[in-house]
């Protein structure tokens, strides 16, 4: 989904917005540099195991209703994307005590970053910015890029659609003000496309001096 190739995973990654994904503990066993934000990262390993097991049935349930906003080839159906996820869930929990004590797992949220100008070379933003944007508006959208870009020299955000599968409406204006800062915005399409239409990644950078 973010078009990554072997010079980017060896780059110092920022995911944000994780949530209880794998990619952390993935490229970390790969020697990987990757640090993870996330506010769930305030509970222990069994706080966000319990909340996971309340929240399935709730959330597969929901993806049954919405068959037709999503493409079913590479995953088959409902059942095989709980097995996908639950996969990933579990490598998640196994690998997050260990994480947090190495500080791979940093509880924070946009728009406001724990850390120095410049810490990464690539941050990372999946299915958060522009997937909620009924609940987060666009000056919250640019705040957050903002941000992305004063700590990594790189910022990637998958996808650009909304809930409901169509483009976010705040995609226009978030390009538009983010050039007239000085920013270089691009659109870029992908491989990987689950979400109907959500097969294209922002990428925004500031220009070096």
């Amino acid at each position: 989904m973010f078009a990554l190739d072997n010079d980017d995973l060896k780059k110092r990654i920022l995911g944000c917005g994780d949530g209880p994904a794998s990619f952390n503990c993935c490229l970390t066993r790969q020697d990987g540099s990757v640090i993870s934000v996330d506010p769930i990262y305030r509970f222990t390993a069994e706080e966000i195991a319990d909340r996971i097991d309340e929240t399935y049935d709730i959330v597969m349930e929901q993806t049954k209703q919405n068959l037709d906003e999503f493409i079913w080839t590479v995953i088959g159906s409902v059942e095989e994307l709980g097995e996908v996820r639950k996969k990933a869930m579990s490598a998640f929990l196994a690998d997050y005590p260990e994480g947090v004590s190495e500080g791979r797992y940093v509880t924070s949220e946009l728009p406001n970053l724990p850390f120095p100008d410049g810490t990464f070379d690539l941050a990372l933003c999946s299915h958060f910015l522009f997937l909620y944007s009924e609940h987060f508006d666009a000056s919250f959208h640019l705040q957050s890029l903002r941000e992305l870009c004063r700590v990594a020299h790189e910022v990637r955000v998958f996808p650009i659609v909304e809930l409901g599968s169509v483009r976010s409406r705040h995609v226009d204006e978030v390009v538009s003000r983010l050039e007239m800062e000085g920013f270089e915005v691009c659109i870029k399409r992908v491989a990987y496309e689950f979400q109907k239409g959500g097969n294209e990644m922002l990428c925004v950078k500031l220009p070096l001096e």
